[in-house]
């Protein structure tokens, strides 16, 4: 049997094609209908039936570590927000939910906290990735709305890519971006990032601009537009408003084009090509992320993009506009609902007194929230304060992803109440509740979401909650219930909560908002169950969605007009100092997804990068005598990050690149987050997650090797560094420590018990040893200079033995599998193949990517290996 739902990865929302047999997801791919991937689905997508099952998920409510029932959870968890809320205040009550969240879950959490407790005390994980992005669109359009759809990358003439590594972070949307550069030579693409990233394989012109000089770039742009006498006289003057003092602000930045091309550290002739193309080219599309959102100036350099676009008129039409890209899976529809601080329900806000009342009347709520609450950085610093006494965490793990997180751990330890819903038991950020409420997750939930487009798709339930597991809009409301609101929360299936969204969003409406989907107000369950995938607006004028806003040139600003925003530079706060000389930007790798609670659980996903890292130049690595391969420490006064150090090119001097996925459970110190400090833009709130600042050196270990064992085994590593890489049947380690090892031999057997075979080379500085059960393989501990540690699918299969052999036991000891053909580093995940393989198809005349992937597979199904492949045949 077949069913169709959505991915719950990336803001893109590829639809997905789930295969189930005999209770389980047997296979998924890409849902050929649907609009946003047409088929395609990246690895991460291709893996989700290998993420499933119960292993490490949340299957009891738990109190005080003691499992009790629903009844008596929900119970407890109404009674402590009523008594916090009694004698302190709503305000001392705080909700931080997810973009994993469907909308339904989203809906009722903000009509609880907003219209009921009466506090807007209530964030989300997106503010971390798009708030940036929402602001710049609400200053320049009056409203949170993004006008263009992917349809425009294919239509487009310029393609213009900021701050946004598409290649490996969006990359159905990168295949979709080749297929139109294929299909049109002249199309061209530039890409403003200041690493050579994978995206730069598809670029015609990269500008690696220094970290935190986008707004001036882009108001350098505008200033160009106007001195060139380049603007659209016509569109300016009947749609937009403020242009002059938009054109003042950005020509008084530089005194010349050659003092703006040195500030962003491009040369001129670079900066020129840029402003001519995209003077020069009719069909414009910004397409940016978090390189731009994630900056203390993140909403003005969103409206440096958008002030381009207003002053040549291109938004609106096919091929043009500025494109926000969102990272979370239903970062909009959270938007659409209210779920970020400073926002009311069906894109209304704080800012206007009758849309309180609006929301309020229709909620029947009269304790309706007044004013914005604690955006997600403030908000779990008032928790370290106590000024909030309790918390739920809904479906996102902050104790390792928010700026600081040793600072957010101290705020939960320190908190009287943390309740925490989640699907999987053993996130950092569980370690401190006090309730836990088991949710469902993906292929049990059942609701929508909204991706990057506007285009709402349905996430259906395939399989039944795992042992207790709720849904996150039943829980929400069983506690509402019971503090006292069962009226309002009287839901018993999701489409009921959609149609309320529905209804509350044309409710007085009359075209004065943007988010209209008052089409569904009356859906039934059926209906429901059936809805297809269509963007809003759909209404009874576009009962089939809207792919582009401000075609009529009308916004929903006061004067229906457009606002130019002046934009003035402003330097990144988190600057290099003597003791902090590097610049550290932070980012997503290709194959895993935030912290690594749904995609850790599957061992294809770490074979393309299995160890924390950080990313330097060659000069760099030099001046601190650093050798490729090596751990390194990254410092700040706030905590320490330990990686591997791996020497590039597509860094600039001065610069480092570490990813944000490990945490405490993957690695021993490697949470990017505690050498970030809780800098935000002053508008969005969003924190400067691209521009940190660190030291760096060698870690200099006194030893290094490895361990694997089965994998219900769970070694506890007194070391400096440990990383876990989930394999197929075992667990592996990576193990280095600055302690010298004496003896070797009586630490394995203090650690893991009886020794079986074991063997030490003073001489080589290596050390090996293994326990047995019976005759089959427990663990293998090896340590060697790192360089010389082997592939170990060899050592993998020996674990799948009943009874080792004599001849197995002698390759265990000489590190070597003699039969088992080592692939190399992994570079195509999605069918396993590695480097090796690929270099022995390119010497025998593979030239080709397309080559390639007839001979290896590699390539043919994602897409998002082909810049490495092109890199190997290139080199």
């Amino acid at each position: 049997m077949h069913k169709l739902t959505t991915c719950p990865y990336c803001g893109v929302g590829c639809g997905v094609d789930a295969e189930l047999g005999e209770g389980v997801v047997a296979k998924v791919q890409g849902d050929k209908e649907h609009p946003s991937n047409y088929g395609r689905l990246c690895v991460k997508g291709s893996s989700l039936h290998e993420v499933l099952g119960t292993n490490g998920r949340l299957l009891s409510p738990l109190v005080d570590g003691q499992r009790v029932s629903w009844a008596d959870a929900l119970d407890r968890v109404a009674e402590e927000l009523l008594c916090t809320i009694k004698e302190h205040g709503p305000d001392s009550v705080a909700f931080y939910l997810s973009g994993q969240l469907l909308t339904e879950d989203y809906y009722v959490a903000n009509k609880l906290i907003k219209g009921f407790i009466g506090t807007a005390n209530v964030d989300t994980n997106s503010r971390l990735c798009m708030s940036s992005a929402v602001a710049g669109y609400k200053r320049a359009f009056g409203s949170d709305t993004v006008p263009c759809c992917y349809d425009d990358l294919e239509q487009t003439d310029l393609l213009v890519l900021v701050g946004s590594n598409t290649a490996w972070n969006h990359p159905i949307l990168f295949q979709r971006m080749q297929a139109a550069k294929r299909k049109n030579p002249d199309l061209k693409v530039v890409v403003v990032d200041p690493r050579r990233t994978a995206t730069c394989d598809l670029a015609d012109l990269h500008l690696a601009i220094k970290p935190g000089t986008d707004s001036e770039l882009f108001s350098g742009l505008l200033s160009y537009i106007s001195s060139e006498d380049l603007v659209n006289r016509a569109y300016v003057t009947q749609f937009t408003e403020g242009f002059n003092e938009a054109i003042s602000a950005a020509s008084e930045q530089f005194n010349s084009r050659a003092e703006l091309a040195e500030y962003c550290g491009i040369d001129l002739a670079t900066l020129e090509q840029f402003y001519q193309l995209f003077s020069a080219t009719d069909k414009v599309i910004s397409f940016y992320s978090q390189g731009v959102n994630q900056s203390s100036s993140g909403t003005d350099n969103s409206n440096a993009i958008i002030n381009c676009h207003l002053a040549t008129g291109r938004i609106g039409y096919p091929g043009a506009g500025p494109f926000s890209i969102t990272g979370q899976p239903n970062a909009m529809g959270g938007r659409e609902v209210g779920g970020l601080a400073n926002q009311l329900a069906a894109h209304m806000d704080f800012s206007s007194a009758e849309a309180i009342d609006r929301v309020g009347r229709f909620w029947d709520a009269p304790n309706i929230a007044q004013a914005n609450g604690l955006t997600a950085v403030n908000l779990f610093q008032a928790v370290e304060k106590g000024e909030i006494k309790a918390v739920w965490v809904m479906g996102t793990n902050p104790a390792v992803s928010l700026p600081n997180t040793n600072q957010v751990s101290r705020a939960l330890e320190e908190c009287p109440l943390v309740v925490v819903s989640d699907c999987m038991a053993s996130t950092e950020t569980i370690r401190y509740a006090d309730i836990c409420l088991p949710a469902t997750g993906w292929s049990e939930k059942n609701g929508t979401v909204t991706n990057a487009e506007r285009r709402i798709s349905r996430q259906r339930g395939l399989l039944p909650p795992s042992g207790e597991a709720k849904h996150d809009w039943w829980i929400i409301s069983e506690v509402a219930k019971r503090m006292g609101y069962a009226e309002a929360f009287d839901y018993q299936h999701p489409y009921q909560i959609f149609a309320e969204h529905a209804e509350l969003s044309g409710f007085e409406n009359d075209g004065k908002r943007d988010f209209d989907i008052s089409l569904f107000s009356d859906i039934t369950e059926t209906a429901y169950d059936a809805l297809k995938p269509v963007q809003w607006p759909v209404t009874n004028d576009a009962p089939y969605g809207t792919a582009r806003m401000f075609a009529d040139g009308r916004f929903y600003t006061p004067s229906g007009k457009a606002r130019f925003i002046p934009v003035t530079a402003n330097k990144p706060k988190q600057l290099p100092t003597p003791e902090l000389p590097y610049v550290m930007n932070t980012g997503r790798l290709r194959d895993q997804w935030h912290t690594m609670a749904m995609t850790g659980r599957t061992s294809r996903l770490f074979s393309h990068r299995d160890e924390p890292f950080v990313e330097l130049c060659q000069a760099d690595a030099q001046k601190e005598g650093i050798v490729e391969g090596e751990l390194v420490k990254l410092s700040h006064p706030q905590g320490e990050y330990i990686g591997r150090a791996r020497i590039t090119d597509d860094q600039r001097p001065g610069e480092l690149f570490v990813p944000m996925h490990w945490n405490g459970e993957f690695s021993a110190k490697a949470r990017m987050g505690v050498l970030l400090e809780p800098v935000t833009d002053p508008i969005s709130g969003q924190p400067e997650s691209k521009h940190g600042r660190v030291a760096i050196e060698a870690l200099n270990p006194k030893w290094q090797g490895w361990f694997i064992c089965q994998a219900e085994m769970k070694p506890d590593f007194p070391v400096t560094y440990w990383t876990r890489v989930p394999k197929k049947e075992t667990e592996f380690y990576y193990l280095a420590d600055t302690a010298e090892l004496d003896d070797p031999l009586q630490w394995c057997r203090d650690k893991f018990g009886e020794v079986d075979i074991w063997l030490e080379d003073k001489a080589e500085q290596s050390f090996r040893a293994a326990g047995l059960q019976g005759e089959k393989l427990q663990w293998a501990f090896f340590i060697m200079p790192y360089g010389q540690i082997p592939s170990t699918g060899w050592l993998e299969e020996m674990f799948a033995e009943t009874e080792l052999s004599l001849d197995q036991r002698r390759f265990l000891l000489s590190v070597t599998g003699c039969e088992i053909e080592d692939p190399g580093s992994i570079i195509c995940s999605c069918y396993q193949v590695g480097s090796n393989a690929i270099e022995d198809a390119i010497s025998q005349g593979c030239c080709s990517a397309e080559a390639l992937g007839e001979k290896l597979k590699c390539g043919t199904n994602c897409g998002s290996c082909i810049p490495e492949l092109n890199a190997l045949i290139a080199k």
